[in-house]
């Protein structure tokens, strides 16, 4: 088995990239396959004429980059997208802790950036990367149709009680009940947004007990609930499988909305890459309502350097760069999102870019991100699994097989018994529990 696993490493080391071309070094970055990436990249190499930066989406798994970054070939900068993952690398000791190496050049995220990608990038008190951008979503509404419904834009804050009606108004059926055009369009795996906007909370504030059975988080999921059945402005999977069929659906969210399937849909600003291909739209944004509290889930991607990586000072110089101006005023050029770095939002050519004059929301952008937060964690459960137990109760909400009652309940007791069952499987998880449960 040694022998075996000796002349693995040779092959992989033989089969590896290599770190230099025409005398540039070069740093693998992984990210996801969004088009607008390699613009991102482009941009360093311009700016870092003796680096070489290339990205690589084939290996965007958190489990490939750990093993691969253990086995010494992994890459020397990679995205996290969640807290979750954050947890992953940091646990199997690749993330490099950044705490130092930023405060030392001035970056202090916890002050610099928006507080809804704390999560993303910070981990038990320690910095592990850069937020490279942010999203949180808003109500995109066609500002056509809400004219010829005699609805005027609404500006600011308002709850789903005042959106509902207008929804209700927007919601157009044949005459025997098919949906020609929806009110109102959402995703449930967007359930994060509803639950925050009741103040609801998926753990206590020790991480120690799931608490989806509270009173918020049931009030979010009836929401989504009667969007669909009581209110009749949102689809229901037999009618999303049914206009599918037709080539009405089946081709995202964004084209759903694109292409007038709905009238307002829940979506954030990095729609805009792809609405910008759209022809003759006329879209604006409309901060989303909420239930009892103005608060909106945060998400998006933050850069971390692989403390195993063969060009470690160099890939600082990557983190650095989307600490930068330049990469935040591209991102908010794209619209990939927007730029996680609060003060290059502040300029005109973000508020109004002359290129797109007829994207006159991005103030509003500002304002959802500024009251967003981000998503939680807790130390004694996989954010994966407690996602998974979630959506699929919500799967039976969506198609009305279950009350959120039930499934919120069920959630809850679910999550709490793979805690329990966490804790009895590792004496070091339950000393951790002891030690946040004592009085």
């Amino acid at each position: 088995m040694l022998g075996a696993l000796l002349l693995l490493s040779v092959v992989a080391w033989y089969f590896q990239p290599p770190t230099t071309v025409a005398g540039k070094t070069i740093l693998i970055r992984v990210s996801d396959n969004n088009p607008l990436r390699q613009a991102q990249v482009d941009l360093f190499n311009k700016l870092n004429p003796t680096l070489q930066m290339e990205l690589d989406p084939s290996d965007n798994g958190v489990d490939k980059v750990i093993v691969q970054s253990m086995g010494g070939v992994g890459p020397d900068l990679f995205d996290s997208f969640s807290p979750l993952q954050l947890s992953a690398y940091v646990q199997s000791d690749i993330a490099m802790d950044m705490t130092h190496e930023l405060k030392k050049r001035g970056i202090d995220i916890t002050k610099d950036c928006f507080k809804g990608m704390m999560s993303t990038c910070i981990y038990q008190g320690r910095v592990y990367g850069v937020p490279t951008n942010i999203a949180a979503d808003g109500i995109w509404f066609h500002r056509d149709l809400l004219r010829a419904a005699g609805i005027p834009d609404h500006k600011g804050p308002w709850t789903w009680a005042e959106f509902i009606p207008i929804a209700q108004k927007l919601t157009k059926r044949d005459a025997n009940g098919k949906p020609l055009c929806y009110g109102f369009y959402f995703d449930w795996w967007n359930f994060p947004h509803f639950l925050k906007g009741f103040g609801a909370h998926i753990y206590s504030p020790d991480g120690t007990k799931c608490v989806l059975d509270s009173p918020e988080s049931i009030a979010a999921v009836q929401l989504m609930h009667d969007l669909v059945y009581k209110y009749k402005v949102s689809s229901s999977p037999v009618e999303e499988a049914s206009m599918s069929t037709a080539g009405g659906f089946g081709s995202g969210s964004v084209s759903v909305f694109a292409e007038k399937h709905a009238a307002t849909a829940l979506g954030g600003r990095w729609w805009l890459a792809q609405l910008r291909d759209y022809k003759g739209l006329e879209t604006g944004v409309m901060e989303s309502p909420y239930g009892t509290v103005r608060d909106f889930h945060a998400y998006g991607r933050c850069t971390l350097v692989n403390k195993e990586g063969h060009n470690i000072q160099d890939a600082i110089k990557g983190l650095l760069y989307m600490a930068g101006p330049e990469y935040n005023n591209l991102v908010n050029d794209q619209a990939d999102g927007i730029c996680a770095f609060i003060k290059y939002t502040k300029s005109k050519q973000f508020l109004f870019n002359p290129k797109y004059p007829k994207e006159t929301d991005n103030a509003i952008w500002l304002d959802i991100a500024a009251h967003s937060s981000g998503d939680e964690t807790s130390p004694f459960i996989s954010g994966q699994v407690v996602n998974d137990m979630i959506t699929e109760q919500l799967d039976l909400v969506k198609a009305d097989q279950k009350s959120p009652l039930d499934a919120m309940h069920d959630v809850a007791a679910e999550v709490n018994q793979q805690i329990q069952k966490n804790l009895q499987e590792d004496p070091a998880l339950m000393d951790k529990y002891k030690a946040a449960t004592r009085p």
